[in-house]
C-alpha cells in the first residue's frame, strides 16, 4: 500500500510541448535559435519527430527581434500547420516590451491555442505586464474565437487569479482547463519540487498541467512534473546549454531528453491526436493554408 504522503503519478501519457525560440536570447548567443521561417518550420518537424505534440511560438523579424507582427504570425500559423501536425499555440506575451493591443490581436491568426498569463511578475530586470482587466479581456476572446488558452503560471499568486477568472468568466472553450508552470524566472517562483507541488495543490480540480524549468531548474522541474503526473515543456526559450558549459545542439536534442526520460517514468511521449484530444482543441488543420 502506498504511503499516504505519497503521490503516485497516474499512469498515462506525457504531453511535451516545446518553446522554441522565446523573446529573450539572441542568435548571436545561441546560434542555433530558430529565429527564421525556415529555422522553425524545419523545427517544428524535427521536434514531432522526437516527441512534441505541441509547439509554443514566439517569432522574429528580418533583423530577429523579437515582433507581434500579424502577417508574420498567420504565415507562421499556417506554414507550421501544412509541415507538421502539431497543436500550435501562440505567444500572446511577446516580449515585455509589447502593448497590450497587439497582444490581443494575436488570436488573429487563428491559432489552436495561446498563452494567458494569470498576473504580472518581475522578469529579470523587466516587468512582465498582465493586468487584470487585460487578463480577462483575452480570456473572453478565446472563449469567442474558440481558441484553447493555456494558463501561463509564474507565481503562486497567479494560480489565485486563476481561480478568480475561472469562478468570475466561466470555463475555456473546450472546457478543459490547462495550466503551464514556469519555474526559476527570476522574480517567479523558484524551480524546485517544493514549489511544484505547492501549485499543483492549488490549481482548480480536474486541470491538466505542465512544467517548465527556466535555465538551471530545468532537470529537476521535469522530473519532479514527471513524478507528480505533470506534462513538460522544453526548449531554447527557457534553456540555451545542455549542460555546464556545453550549450543545447538545437530544440530536438532537448524534445528526445523530455521524451526519453518521459519514456523511463512509463509515461511515453504523447501522439499530437492525442494531445488534441486531452486538450479539446479545435481541429483547424487546413485552415490559412
Amino acid at each position: 500500500m502506498a504511503h499516504p504522503m505519497i503521490t503516485v503519478a497516474p499512469v498515462g501519457a506525457t504531453m511535451i510541448t516545446v518553446a522554441p525560440t522565446g523573446a529573450e536570447s539572441s542568435k548571436a548567443d545561441a546560434p542555433a535559435l530558430p529565429v527564421t521561417l525556415d529555422e522553425l518550420v524545419a523545427t517544428a518537424a524535427a521536434c514531432e519527430t522526437g516527441g512534441a505534440a505541441m509547439i509554443h511560438i514566439h517569432i522574429r523579424d528580418d533583423a530577429a527581434r523579437p515582433t507581434l507582427d500579424l502577417g508574420r504570425l498567420t504565415e507562421t500559423v499556417a506554414a507550421v500547420r501544412a509541415s507538421s501536425d502539431l497543436i500550435v499555440q501562440l505567444s500572446t506575451g511577446g516580449s515585455v516590451h509589447d502593448g497590450y493591443d497587439s497582444r490581443l490581436r494575436v488570436l488573429d491568426a487563428e491559432p489552436d491555442s495561446c498563452s494567458l498569463t494569470c498576473g504580472t511578475v518581475n522578469f529579470g530586470d523587466d516587468v512582465f505586464m498582465n493586468s487584470w482587466p487585460f487578463m480577462v479581456e483575452l480570456y473572453q476572446l478565446t472563449q469567442q474565437r474558440q481558441i484553447v488558452p493555456e494558463f501561463e503560471l509564474f507565481d503562486l499568486g497567479h494560480v489565485t487569479a486563476l481561480n478568480r477568472l475561472l469562478d468570475k468568466h466561466a470555463a475555456p472553450y473546450g472546457g478543459q482547463v490547462h495550466c503551464d508552470l514556469v519555474m526559476g524566472v527570476p522574480g517567479g517562483m523558484p524551480g524546485t519540487a517544493a514549489a511544484l507541488v505547492a501549485a499543483v495543490a492549488a490549481l482548480p480540480a480536474g486541470a491538466s498541467w505542465s512544467a517548465t524549468g527556466v535555465g538551471r531548474s530545468t532537470m529537476p522541474v521535469m522530473f519532479a512534473a514527471l513524478a507528480g503526473g505533470g506534462h513538460l515543456r522544453v526548449g531554447m526559450e527557457d534553456v540555451v546549454t545542455w549542460a555546464r558549459g556545453v550549450p543545447v545542439r538545437d530544440n530536438a536534442q532537448l524534445v528526445e531528453r523530455a521524451a526519453e526520460a518521459a519514456t523511463l517514468f512509463q509515461r511515453p511521449p504523447m501522439t499530437p491526436d492525442d494531445a488534441r484530444a486531452l486538450l479539446k482543441v479545435k481541429d483547424r488543420r487546413g485552415v490559412n493554408a
